[in-house]
Order: C-alpha cells, then structure tokens, then sequence
C-alpha cells in the first residue's frame, strides 16, 4: 500500500501497534449485534450450552423446531425477538421461523456446543424491507454522505496500524469491537503465525487487521488464495514477508468480512 518505506517498515509497525492499543477508544462494546440479510440461504447459528443468545426479527415471529430437538433447546418468542437456548450439545438442526403477519419464512442450521459457540446477538433483515444496503453511509468533512467500501476501509486499517501520529484519526461510521487476541491458523501451509491485532465495524460490514510473520528462514510471498476464511476482501500490506529474524519479516493483512470475525474465520 505504500504507506511507509521497507527499510522502516519494523519500526513502524510496532510503533503503530502499541499506539493503537493504548488509545483510549480500545472501550469496545462486548455485546456487538451481528446483522444479517436473509438471502434465501439457511443461516447457520451457533450456540454455547447454558448461554442463551438472541435473534431479532423484523417482525413478530413464531418458532418451529423437530420434535427430537425439542428437549435439547429452549425457545421463546416475544414478538420480534427470540431467545435461544441449548440445554445440551446437538448436531447441526434446521429450524423454521415464519413471520405471524405477512408469513415471511427464515432457515436456520443451528448447532450447540460446550465450547467454541457464539454468544452475540443477532439481527436478521430482508434489504427490500427499507433497509440500507451493506455499504454504510458517513458524512465527509464537508457533510456529504459518503460510502464507506472496501477502499476506505482497507486505507483506514493501515493508517491506524502504519501511518504517522499525525494521520490518525477516527472516523465517523467506523467503530471498534472486541477481537480476540489468540493465534490463529489463517495462512494455509503453516509458514505464516498469524494474530488478529484489532478489528471495526462499519454498518453491515467487518473489518479486522491480523499480524502476519514469517516463521521460517526463507522469503514467503503473501497470496490471498491461501487464507483460511471467507472474506470479502483480503488486502496485505505487504506481498513479501523477509526470512524471520529480519526487520522485515512481519506485515500485516486486512480483512473485511460480511460477519464478525470469529465467524467468518
């Protein structure tokens, strides 16, 4: 992306990085609702045991579900909203909501597990119902709403993490949400140690920059084809990682994804 030069592309980064973790905008809302556009595709929904996790509507709805998974999981509706509980682990179970009114019908692939399942609430909308379409709207400095799309927010990743002190900056759309800071399996082929470091979220759209280093002593060559995930878009800072022990054995990648993070990974 070109925002720093090579030669202080390792003191750049670590500089960024600790400057952004220690702002005092790193208050992320724990509970960050997850929206999601009904597509006519099952949505897959996640549970842990004993958590209950919540979906909402755009309209009052009523809940069908098997009989032989009745036992396992607690159900409550209350009007747009429902409440989901699983007592204990089950497979992968398709379950039937349907709107009281207009007998709009929504799938869901539910699945429960001890560990490892999604606790944050869920927002279910049909874009032709008025809602706004994946691409949020800000307003520029001069007040003219603006589309925040893929190139923006990739550029606004890498000046938080690479850019000087003096382009910082927020901006309006754009907020933090937590990411957990655990390392992850995101390059294919195991050459790659990858760590989310930060991660936003802009309307409909998620955006997080995960720390790539080089684990061997030969150069590795960075190709989005090899990421783990399903991803919108997977920018790198640099397409070129230098054997590990070099100043420059360490960039970064940014991913914009239609879900929150751990869900898309």
């Amino acid at each position: 992306m070109g925002i720093i030069n090579k030669g202080s592309r390792g003191w750049a980064f670590w500089f960024g990085l600790v400057l952004l973790l220690t702002q005092t905008a790193v208050s992320a809302d724990p509970e960050v609702t997850e929206r999601i556009e009904w597509q006519k595709r099952p949505i897959r929904l996640e549970l842990s045991v004993g958590q209950e996790r919540r979906v909402d509507f755009p309209a009052a709805v009523q809940v069908g579900i098997p009989g032989a998974l009745q036992p396992l999981l607690r159900t409550q509706s209350v009007n747009s909203t429902v409440y989901l509980l699983a007592h204990q682990t089950f497979e992968v179970t398709r379950i039937l909501v349907k709107e009281r009114e207009r007998g709009q019908l929504y799938l869901f692939d539910v699945v429960a597990s001890e560990t490892g399942g999604q606790t944050h609430p869920v927002q279910v909308f049909v874009k032709d119902s008025g809602e706004a379409s994946f691409a949020s709207i800000s307003s520029s400095d001069d007040g003219t709403p603006s589309p925040l799309g893929y190139v923006t927010l990739t550029r606004f990743a890498g000046q938080q993490l690479y850019a000087p002190v003096r382009l910082m900056h927020n901006m309006p759309g754009i907020r933090r949400i937590p990411v957990a800071r655990d390392p992850i399996d995101l390059v294919r082929g195991g050459a790659i140690h990858a760590t989310p470091l930060v991660a936003w979220r802009a309307g409909g759209y998620y955006l997080t920059a995960v720390k790539l280093t080089n684990r061997t002593d030969q150069p590795q060559v960075l190709d989005p084809r090899n990421l783990r995930g399903d991803w919108l878009t997977a920018t790198f800072q640099h397409n070129r990682l230098l054997p590990a022990g070099d100043e420059a054995d360490t960039t970064a990648v940014y991913l914009i994804s239609a879900r929150p993070f751990a869900v898309a990974f």
